[in-house]
């Protein structure tokens, strides 16, 4: 089990170590262009949530990520041990959720960087730990899914 936690701690070094070389090069605004048109590396600042969200809402955000984070670790501990990818995913759930908690607590505000352009769309900017949430969750949607399949199988067997 302890590995799992590792690969959640890995995601929380990452992401706070691009963080800090965005915060420590870069002013907020800068853009430098990684491939033209596609990619570029963006300082920005975010109070809220994804896409803006729930701007300037810290002590909620504090609530619910202690509450996900004890969750979390509830249920790596409970239903993760016969479960790979239930725990691969909710190692990344807990090392996203970690990372931005501990921008919010000592920066008030989350550092984002990764700013894409897909198909004229400016997709709105993001850093490590959004990206392992997303992956994260979507693979406990996969889980699930494969879950309740599995259950299915079983029952019609039964």
């Amino acid at each position: 089990m302890y590995r799992y936690y590792l690969l959640a701690f890995i995601v929380i070094l990452l992401d706070q170590w691009t963080k800090w070389l965005v915060v420590t090069y870069m002013n907020v605004r800068e853009q430098i262009p990684i491939i033209e048109n596609f990619f570029s590396i963006t300082s920005h600042r975010n109070q809220g949530a994804a896409w803006g969200i729930l701007q300037g809402q810290m002590v909620f955000f504090y609530v619910v990520t202690v509450i996900v984070i004890i969750g979390i670790v509830y249920m790596m501990q409970k239903y993760a041990l016969e479960n790979k990818l239930l725990a691969i995913s909710l190692s990344f759930i807990l090392g996203g959720a970690i990372g931005n908690f501990i921008d919010r607590l000592f920066r008030k505000e989350v550092v984002d960087f990764l700013d894409f352009i897909i198909f004229t769309y400016d997709f709105p900017i993001f850093n490590i730990a959004d990206s392992a949430l997303t992956i994260g969750v979507f693979l406990f949607i996969i889980v699930t899914f494969l879950d309740e399949k599995k259950a299915k199988k079983g029952h019609k067997a039964s």
